[in-house]
Parts: structure tokens; C-alpha cells; sequence
């Protein structure tokens, strides 16, 4: 039991990081442009011979 001392800290710790990375992913702007993925896709920049 006395090991949930240093497990406990260490969970909460760990759950303030990812929604702190989160909170900060939404603040830069990672979820803006959510149709531009698919049509990064059919882009084709990279064949070669152009």
C-alpha cells in the first residue's frame, strides 16, 4: 500500500501532461483543416517523370 503513494502523484502528473498537450494541440491550430488530409491524398506531386 505504500507504493500507491508514489503511483497516485505519478498518474495525475501524467494525466495533467496529455491534457495539457492536448489543450495546447487545439490552441495551434492542429484540427483546423480536417478535409485537407483527404485531399493530400490523391495529390500527386511526388510521381515521377514530372
Amino acid at each position: 500500500m505504500d507504493v500507491l503513494i508514489y503511483l497516485i502523484p505519478i498518474a495525475l502528473l501524467l494525466g495533467a501532461l496529455g491534457l495539457g498537450a492536448f489543450l495546447w494541440s487545439l490552441r495551434s491550430g492542429q484540427y483546423d483543416d480536417l478535409e485537407g488530409a483527404k485531399w493530400r491524398i490523391l495529390d500527386d506531386d511526388d510521381l515521377p517523370g514530372k
